[in-house]
């Protein structure tokens, strides 16, 4: 299903084009929006790589019981440079060609990566937010940007990610006894309730389940092989 992007431009660019519309498009973020209402369709995505193709996966889940609803994956090549800050550009066209393959459009984005807690404001997940104009949250394996106390060891403590005076994230504990998870706003959310539905997606793991079944998807497995079959809404 085709997606429209209410802010498009080429992924094809230099480094420096690249900064140039990193910039415009961080003006558009809205950083306030709730949580995604009961049976909304939050879609995880993730990115692995497989020589100079990007494989990108995108699995749908229904909130809050996270059943899997359907699962598509794109293999893309990769024309960017790898280079920390612009990954957008390197791993957005594949998770685009994967979102298109769903039979029917997201709600939200959950983003195995940064959204605003990036030293311009504009990690992939508030990219691909501001470029779809959908609810987008940040969440990521590790510190892309900022300064932190490591949180207390208990599930849902969390403590701030900050540059300088500006709070840019959250370092949130989903499980005892694991590595935290970095969450930033990536568009119309708050950070509080970007924290709320990363705790509300996560169940055994350290990961929420929307990224940790797009990661598996994306190393090949059939995340809904277990009972479950894709349902249109």
């Amino acid at each position: 299903m085709p997606l429209p992007a209410r802010q498009p431009h080429p992924w094809d660019v230099s480094p420096e084009e690249a900064v140039t519309i990193q910039q415009r498009l961080r003006d558009q973020v809205i950083r306030e929006g709730p949580m995604p209402e009961p049976g909304a369709v939050i879609v995880g995505v993730d990115v692995g790589f497989r020589g100079e193709l990007a494989c990108a996966a995108a699995v749908a889940v229904r909130f809050p019981d996270l059943s899997p609803l359907a699962q598509a994956v794109a293999e893309v090549r990769v024309t960017f440079p790898y280079i920390p800050g612009l990954l957008a550009f390197r791993e957005a066209p594949a998770i685009l060609a994967a979102l298109e393959r769903l039979p029917f459009p997201p709600q939200m984005l959950m983003v195995d990566g940064h959204g605003i807690s990036h030293p311009r404001r504009i990690g992939i997940a508030t990219h691909l937010g501001v470029y779809l104009d959908l609810p987008s949250i940040g969440c990521a394996k590790s510190k892309l940007w900022g300064r932190y106390r490591m949180p207390p060891d208990e599930p849902g403590a969390w403590s701030p990610l900050w540059d300088g005076e500006e709070r840019i994230g959250a370092v949130l504990r989903t499980q005892a006894g694991a590595s935290p998870v970095f969450v930033s706003i990536g568009h119309r959310i708050s950070l509080e309730n970007a924290i709320a539905t990363v705790m509300a997606c996560v169940r055994d793991h350290r990961l929420p389940e929307p990224t940790r079944l797009a990661h598996l998807a994306a190393g090949g497995a059939d995340v809904l092989a277990a009972g479950h079959q894709p349902r249109l809404l």
